[in-house]
């Protein structure tokens, strides 16, 4: 297996989970105002990108990870270059970080969700498309 087929690749990229070469989000969209916008469907296999209505919920326990993640990352760094630190300092210094990385946080988030419950299938071009519904 290649390093572009890799789990890890695919995730950083927000590559389909099937096949791991189509995109699940539109490029160029990262810091602007769409970037919740996700495609349907993998533009290569075919794979939904929401299989169910309601399935990305849980992806919300996984952001709320990765922002107690942050927190403690900015609550240790801070510690270490600030003696006394405030509540006004610990509530800037988040806010201004997870309001900062909510795009990447948002769509990694998506990503690792997606990748729990839709398994590596293979190439696009050894695997069926699935049709669109």
């Amino acid at each position: 297996m290649s390093q572009k087929n890799s789990l890890l690749y695919s995730i950083a990229t927000a590559k389909c989970p099937r096949c791991r070469e189509g995109d699940m989000f539109p490029k160029g969209t990262l810091y602007s105002t769409k970037f919740a916008d996700m495609h349907d469907s993998c533009p290569c296999c075919g794979q939904p990108f929401e299989p169910e209505p309601g399935f990305y919920y849980g992806a919300m326990y996984v952001s709320f990870a990765f922002n107690v993640g942050i927190f403690l990352i900015a609550l240790f760094i801070l510690h270490q270059f600030v003696e006394e630190i405030t509540m006004a300092m610990m509530i800037g210094v988040v806010v201004v970080l997870v309001v900062g990385l909510l795009p990447v946080i948002f769509r990694l988030s998506r990503v690792l969700w997606i990748n729990i419950f839709v398994r590596y299938e293979g190439p696009c071009s050894q695997i069926a498309k699935k049709p669109n519904k």
